[in-house]
């Protein structure tokens, strides 16, 4: 495995990003790949990658403006459509790249990221597959999850942030994750720790995201409304103890989408990230990508 960088600039900003390569395989099809909610590339994302890359199918991981090693400030803007702008130029960054086969690219998003990738489908139809894990597809459904306390704070949080931008004053950041019962855009009783178990030792992230988010999500963000132009085949997984992305409104999402393989583990939000969950997950998804951009045969 050979991997390269291979950044790219949105709105005059650079997005980190790395090109992972399988050796010996002239022009891949490549899996375009980026996390959810506050995460980075480098949290577990490289885990997934180095499989695919060993069935000889190239991965491209990025970052989003403003999180990682990826430029622009102020840091953690969490805006769902800044991220999809993001996903919009890192493909056409990727289409360009002259050690794939630029006709057959996929999308991989998992959490926040796997709305993303169905929001970013149904407007590019040359994209070949996609693979949602564990999708937030529905602000309404993931905020009323949420303790009455919870919202709102939420409310109160997101409006200060906005009036801060107005005002030319820095954000208002909330913390990603905590334990129950403190506040954070991640407080169930699984958040904290799944969110810990996926960060590298030596990690420099912080907890935090900006306020604005909570706003954004409950008004703004309804990927499932969208499920039904996606041309590409779709590998949906939802997870049946998932507290934070509502399984109710994943299964919605795989009856609206036009070509979809509907998969329902038995795990929370963040298992499918690592050990045992980690290995039922990948392997189906790496059935569906060989048949999709490999043609293989079941």
């Amino acid at each position: 495995m050979k991997i390269i960088k291979a950044d790219f600039i949105n709105k005059g900003i650079r997005c980190d990003g790395d090109l992972y390569l399988p050796e010996g395989v002239n022009k891949p099809p490549v899996v375009t790949m980026a996390h959810g909610l506050s995460a980075v590339k480098a949290f577990r994302l490289p885990a997934f990658a180095e499989r695919f890359v060993e069935r000889g199918i190239a991965a491209f991981l990025f970052d989003y403006r403003t999180f990682g090693q990826s430029d622009g400030e102020p840091r953690h803007v969490v805006d769902p459509f800044h991220h999809i702008q993001d996903w919009h130029a890192a493909i056409a960054h990727v289409r360009n790249l002259p050690d794939i086969d630029a006709g057959r690219i996929a999308l991989w998003g998992s959490s926040f990221a796997g709305g993303h990738v169905i929001l970013v489908a149904a407007k590019d139809d040359k994209i070949k597959a996609v693979v949602s894990q564990v999708p937030l597809v529905s602000g309404f459904s993931s905020i009323r999850v949420r303790s009455i306390p919870d919202i709102i704070l939420a409310t109160y949080y997101g409006m200060i942030d906005y009036m801060k931008t107005v005002l030319g004053l820095p954000p208002h950041y909330s913390p990603a994750i905590a334990l129950p019962g403190t506040f954070a855009a991640m407080n169930s009783e699984e958040s904290y720790p799944g969110f810990r178990s996926i960060i590298p030792e030596g990690s420099d992230w912080e907890n935090k995201l900006t306020s604005r988010f909570f706003i954004l999500l409950a008004l703004f963000y309804y990927p499932v409304f969208h499920a039904v132009n996606v041309k590409a085949p779709v590998l949906l997984i939802g997870g049946k103890n998932d507290s934070l992305c509502p399984f109710s409104t994943v299964q919605k999402t795989a009856e609206r989408l036009p070509n979809c393989e509907f998969v329902v583990l038995d795990c929370n939000h963040f298992e499918p990230y690592t050990g045992e969950r980690f290995e039922q997950s990948i392997k189906i998804q790496i059935d569906f990508l060989e048949r999709k951009l490999l043609g293989k045969k079941i």
